[in-house]
């Protein structure tokens, strides 16, 4: 387990890695100092901001599994740095100060103001040793299975909140995420028939309210699209 993420192991033979990038509301005493809200205005941030027991559905469903999974777990909040985003001009979610490292808060106030210096070394030291872990984790998986399916799991909100880019679609109770690359036909529908068979009667939706899929490299990671 690093300081900011723990990867808890799966069985060998397994190529399913669930992915919890944003469950934890944990924020290191160095980069506090550098968010402008109050306590008690970050822990309302932090409730509105935060993918709730998210990691603990996914060590769960580990549990449970057949053929258990192999897990990453984000352990810093996505205030610090949100592995999720493009840590360069690609990122949409720039237009509302929500980039890699967030400027603004869920309701578009300020949370932070840093400088070039302070902002790279936020990545240097969350964003980029993150990404190269979990690109380092799938290259294993690959390398010994052949194959590899990562399940991110999120959670959000049923009204949109300010910061969202595109918050006037639909909010299914379950939405898929998917890239036109990544995600083939038959796992979309193995995923969709999975969620309806353990969720009789729940409204499953495709890339709505957010939409896209976690797309690792080997140096840094990259969302196809927006992500909540």
């Amino acid at each position: 387990m690093s300081g900011s993420f723990e990867v808890v192991p799966g069985d060998r033979a397994s190529s399913v890695l669930l992915h919890v990038p944003h469950a934890s509301r944990a924020i290191p005493d160095d980069v506090r100092g550098g968010i402008l809200l109050d306590d008690d205005a970050l822990e309302v941030e932090l409730d509105a901001i935060t993918d709730a027991r998210t990691d603990e559905i996914a060590l769960h469903v580990a549990e449970e599994a057949g053929l258990r999974p192999w897990v990453f777990v984000n352990r810093c909040s996505r205030l610090v740095v949100d592995p999720e985003r493009f840590p360069d001009d690609k990122e949409e979610m720039n237009a509302v100060g929500m980039g890699a490292v967030y400027e603004r808060t869920t309701q578009r106030e300020v949370l932070r103001r840093p400088t070039d210096a302070e902002r790279s070394a936020l990545l240097v030291a969350y964003f980029t040793p993150y990404a190269a872990a979990l690109a380092e984790l799938v290259g294993e998986r690959l390398a010994a299975v052949g194959r590899v399916t990562i399940l991110d799991l999120h959670s959000y909100p049923q009204v949109a909140l300010p910061y969202e880019l595109h918050g006037d679609g639909p909010r299914p109770e379950v939405c898929l995420g998917t890239d036109a690359f990544h995600t083939p036909p038959d796992l979309v529908e193995a995923a969709t028939s999975a969620f309806a068979g353990y969720l009789p009667g729940v409204d499953i939706g495709l890339d709505s309210p957010f939409a896209g899929c976690y797309v690792p490299s080997t140096a840094t990671a990259a969302t196809t699209a927006s992500r909540p």
